[in-house]
């Protein structure tokens, strides 16, 4: 997990006085270097998962998530508003991860058969065969479908921040969730 360390703040002296007004006015500009930081080490396994159930491996999702830092951190004086400090971090692992499914994509046109799917060693049998069954069903779903429903369900989002994470409507967002769950229970045998 990639870390920038801070400017150094402790005394008068480690911050010359010239860079310290440089620090306040990127402060006031966007958000800081440590709440970056923090809201990326507290939120990391949620970020990771979130990539997991939008890619299909687990090197991606790692790059991905770590893309996404790098790439708010380059843009964080855009983040004016710290707490949405983390709704910027979701909406970069999303598009990377689109991204990286499109690259997939034109990949595999190329290839002649696709790259086998790797599982951890330290999964337990039952639980990957949990996992698989439900990552198969879910790249069965239309995408729409698989991103509100792994925005909903797996990063815990309210509906209206589903729709403003995907610029679609909420009625959209409903339709696509009510959708998808239908077909994840067919697909999964589950009751109805």
């Amino acid at each position: 997990m990639p870390v920038i360390a801070p400017w150094p703040v402790s005394g008068p002296s480690a911050v010359p006085s010239s860079a310290a007004a440089g620090a306040d006015e990127a402060m006031a500009e966007g958000t800081t270097v440590d709440h970056l930081t923090e809201t990326y080490r507290l939120h990391y396994r949620s970020l990771l998962g979130l990539a997991a159930l939008l890619l299909d491996d687990t090197a991606s999702c790692e790059d991905v998530v770590q893309e996404a830092f790098i790439r708010v951190h380059s843009a964080r004086k855009r983040v004016k508003d710290p707490e949405k400090t983390l709704a910027y971090l979701r909406q970069t692992v999303v598009n990377l991860s689109r991204s990286a499914l499109r690259r997939r994509i034109t990949g595999m046109k190329l290839l002649s058969k696709p790259m086998p799917d790797m599982a951890s060693a330290e999964e337990g049998a039952y639980d990957l065969l949990e996992r698989d069954q439900l990552i198969k069903a879910m790249r069965g779903l239309q995408r729409r479908q698989r991103e509100v429903l792994s925005l909903r369900y797996f990063a815990d989002m309210t509906e209206a921040q589903v729709a403003e994470v995907l610029g679609i409507s909420l009625g959209s967002v409903k339709a696509y969730g009510s959708r998808g769950i239908a077909a994840l229970r067919v697909a999964m045998g589950a009751p109805a």
